[in-house]
């Protein structure tokens, strides 16, 4: 009798890591998760209009923060694990769900719905790692890396949930802290009793992918601003102040584009490619890129004062907020340029010196004027760019060192 074939072996299911031969570009589905942000810049940079006050500016910073960081590790996971997959692409619109419901709590998070916004930014990092760590089960370092991440997020719930249920100043103080193990276990590589850190080989990043994705966010900021912009303009009370600032708002955001791209912006992909240590980028563009957005969500919000009919001079907190978004800006925009090149461009600092020297000035003027001192800064540090570069070979980045 013919001896019986044996059944083959079934085929264990490959773990949804992403294949670095494989295609490296953004999917739809990123971009469409990105549409959730646009509503919560928008609320955020309004919201911090109404009785604006630097206790109202800390408020806003936590909750930038907070929506930063949901963004920041989801585009973190679609770099290291494949976004074609029917898994990630379900873990996807599940933190897509759960960001639409955390912006709806951002008008009041602060206040009665300070419960829903912290619950539910738990819930999206808690439950990535729940659904993760099995389905990467067959991928032991895979696993551990994500049980690592999730030991991180399960201690930032007690001072978050805790923040929900107390008042006032109790609650900027609990997601303080709640954000400071957020970001410092991310940047300290997720240590974990018994596992260890993250090792290096579980860090690498897919350089065209990340890069596209930050520059993706950075326009989306830009998109609140533009959006403040149109909402604010009305031609039906446009005197030559109004119209002023409708000018001036739109060149100030055209400026904060060119000076983002311009070198830095464009050589990202290539600086993180040649990098000796690709994944330097991967723990320093989520920090320097949330000072560059909160510096455009203020300077939205500065767009929102102006606009407004007002006469007389500047209040302070004005001046704090039309000047002080394009100091952050620029701020970061010179960490973001260390992070490719190793050096910072005069231009830089002398901006932020520039913005600290006609403050003292323009609280004496009306706020179309506030708004014009910034944009002829922003005009300066864009035109030194240009004349430095000028006729001049491309300059490569720096490897990290």
């Amino acid at each position: 009798m013919p001896t019986a074939t044996p059944e083959p072996a079934p085929r264990r299911r490959r773990a949804p890591v992403r294949d670095p031969e494989g295609p490296r570009r953004v999917t739809l589905l990123e971009l469409f998760f990105d549409l959730v942000y646009v509503v919560a810049l928008a609320l955020i940079s309004k919201g911090m209009v109404d009785g604006l006050d630097w206790y109202r500016a800390v408020q806003s910073l936590i909750m930038l923060a907070a929506v930063w960081w949901t963004w920041s590790i989801t585009t973190l996971v679609t770099d290291l694990y494949d976004p074609e997959r029917p898994e990630i692409k379900l873990l996807i619109v599940h933190v897509m769900f759960g960001v639409l419901l955390m912006t709806t709590a951002i008008p009041e998070a602060f206040g009665d719905s300070g419960v829903v916004f912290a619950g539910t930014y738990v819930a999206i990092h808690l439950g990535r790692g729940l659904f993760l760590i099995p389905t990467v089960r067959h991928a032991p370092e895979t696993r551990r890396r994500a049980l690592r991440i999730f030991t991180w997020f399960a201690v930032s719930a007690v001072p978050w949930i805790i923040g929900g249920y107390v008042e006032d100043h109790w609650r900027a103080v609990c997601w303080s802290i709640a954000l400071a193990i957020d970001y410092g276990g991310f940047r300290l590589a997720y240590p974990v009793p018994g596992l260890g850190v993250v090792p290096m080989a579980q860090r690498s990043v897919t350089s065209e992918h990340l890069a596209e994705r930050y520059q993706q966010f950075f326009i989306i900021a830009l998109g609140d601003a533009v959006l403040t912009i149109g909402l604010m303009f009305s031609p039906a009370h446009a005197g030559w102040k109004n119209s002023g600032s409708f000018a001036i708002a739109f060149a100030t955001t055209l400026l904060l584009w060119r000076i983002y791209v311009h070198k830095s912006g464009e050589l990202l992909p290539v600086a993180i490619e040649r990098s000796r240590s690709p994944s330097k980028f991967l723990y320093t563009a989520p920090y320097t890129h949330l000072v560059m957005i909160a510096g455009v969500v203020t300077t939205a919000t500065g767009f929102d004062l102006v606009l407004h009919p007002q006469d007389g001079s500047v209040p302070p907190a004005w001046v704090a907020v039309i000047l002080g978004g394009p100091a952050l800006f620029l701020a970061g925009r010179a960490a973001f340029e260390y992070e490719v090149f190793s050096r910072v461009s005069n231009s830089r600092p002398g901006g932020l010196l520039a913005l600290l020297a006609i403050a003292p000035i323009v609280i004496f003027l009306p706020p179309v004027f506030t708004s014009l001192g910034a944009m002829l800064v922003l005009a300066g540090v864009a035109v030194t760019d240009v004349r430095r570069s000028w006729g001049r070979p491309p300059e490569a980045p720096a490897p990290a060192h």
